[in-house]
């Protein structure tokens, strides 16, 4: 079945001949002649894939980093601590943002806070998705730099001490591998795409834990004991950002939520806590065995600490192939922030927006590629933009989340006069989340900008040749 709205006369599509859209629409007060073709039917994703898609988002670049972190924050038992504690206001945030997608069926983080806020907070959430999606993008390039340097340091020893073939340059292989296995799964319109390609993420993830499980019971050399308590309080805070930038799988949630074959928060419940409690299985067992293994003598990547043999070559390469699958979810979701902003700025209606929107979805996804792409080769200090991340990643864990439960609940207050005392508890518990949100962003955001006054560097002995080689 087909609607038939006639205006006049018939706008050509962006390249001179019939739109390719299946929706014509008026643009800039153009009488347009608009034919909605009723949509086809597409099965979604049953709960078990979509939990892979959460894993995927979630498990990334942090887990090399937990085990320092561990170390940083005082020990296993403190750092465990604030860990589990976190963990329930992540899985609160992400249900908090489940119930109020299903308010009017959004499919996007920021869409979700236009719903419930108002377009100003959908704004401002857009730049912050934006933002932190472009930034987690060129990290994911560099670690990709950063393990394929380390593979062929091993690979070939003699040529990195000497002349290093142009083909195992860190800027060759960032940009050949990008564009072979990255780029083309950047252009696929629904997020579900990417659900095998998450299970062969999650597949490389697990080899990582299992690797240092089993490198943590076999006999190894000694190191220099791991901490039991931090040097001062305030140390506590300084695995916060860490585990914010690990556990940050906000900004994806809704793109999968809204591709489950039943949407409904009973099914994503199911996929909500598969998915965490993977993550806090693999989070935990790499930092806690990783740091009881090397001590303070643990590195910011796990896998450096470990002597450069063949299974830990395998662990390095199944890092680099697992980071391919999961940035094109996050420029799914920054290229969605983006064109949001994009039609924001120039007030385009619905309608006006689907007009040029297959062209626009190219020349954003391309362009976002290539720049994140440049800049993953001419940065090579991350440490303090991960810090910059860790904050941003506590405002869609905490302020946004807050946000809509707030105002949800004073719409239920000035509509519900049956219940009112369940709807004022939760609107006092949205309350205590944006004020530690709050708190939250500050303290991550101040240590970021201290490390930077203070030119805090990453390990600088990341590299080696050994002289006899």
């Amino acid at each position: 079945m087909s609607i038939q709205v006639n205006h006049g006369r018939s706008i050509p599509g962006d390249d001179g001949s019939d739109s390719d859209h299946d929706v014509l629409t008026p643009i800039l007060g153009v009488n347009t002649s608009v034919r909605i073709e009723e949509p086809k039917l597409q099965i979604g994703t049953g709960w078990f894939s979509s939990s892979f898609l959460v894993v995927n988002a979630a498990l990334g670049a942090g887990l090399l980093n937990f085990p320092m972190a561990y170390h940083q924050a005082g020990g296993v038992l403190i750092a465990v601590t604030i860990q589990s504690i976190f963990v329930v206001f992540v899985v609160v945030a992400i249900m908090i943002l489940g119930y109020c997608s299903d308010i009017s069926k959004t499919n996007t983080y920021q869409d979700v806070v236009h719903s419930v806020c108002g377009s100003l907070a959908q704004l401002a959430c857009a730049v912050c998705i934006m933002l932190y999606c472009f930034g987690t993008c060129i990290t994911f390039l560099i670690i990709i730099g950063d393990q394929w340097e380390l593979f062929f340091l091993d690979v070939s020893k003699s040529a990195y001490c000497g002349a290093t073939p142009f083909y195992m340059s860190r800027a060759f292989t960032i940009t050949v591998s990008s564009i072979l296995f990255i780029l083309p799964l950047c252009f696929p319109r629904r997020i579900d795409f990417l659900k095998y390609a998450s299970i062969v993420g999650v597949i490389g993830i697990l080899y990582v834990v299992g690797l240092v499980t089993v490198k943590y019971f076999l006999p190894h050399s000694d190191h220099k004991p791991a901490v039991t308590q931090p040097n001062s309080w305030i140390d506590v805070f300084l695995v916060v950002p860490d585990i914010c930038f690990a556990y940050q799988c906000h900004v994806s949630i809704i793109p999968i939520y809204s591709c489950m074959e039943k949407r409904n928060l009973k099914e994503f419940s199911k996929t909500v806590s598969m998915a965490m409690v993977l993550c806090v299985l693999t989070y935990s067992v790499t930092a806690a065995l990783g740091y009881l293994q090397f001590g303070a003598d643990i590195t910011s990547d796990i896998l450096l600490s470990f002597d450069q043999n063949a299974e830990v070559m395998v662990a390095v390469v199944l890092i680099a192939f697992k980071t391919y699958t999961t940035y094109p979810i996050l420029l799914f979701c920054g290229r969605a922030a983006l064109d949001c902003v994009w039609r924001m700025c120039w007030r385009l209606t619905p309608q006006e927006a689907l007009v040029y929107e297959r062209r626009r979805h190219i020349i954003m996804t391309l362009a976002w590629f290539i720049l994140t792409l440049l800049l993953s080769v001419f940065i090579p200090n991350i440490g303090v933009v991960i810090q910059i991340l860790g904050a941003l990643a506590a405002v869609f864990i905490f302020i946004f989340p807050g946000l809509c439960l707030l105002k949800a609940m004073q719409n239920r207050i000035e509509s519900d006069i049956e219940q009112p005392r369940k709807v004022y508890a939760l609107k006092a518990f949205a309350i205590i989340f944006l004020i530690v949100g709050a708190f939250i962003f500050g303290l991550t955001f101040t240590q970021a900008i201290m490390k930077d006054v203070e030119g805090a560097k990453p390990d600088s002995s990341k590299f080696t040749c050994s002289s006899s080689s």
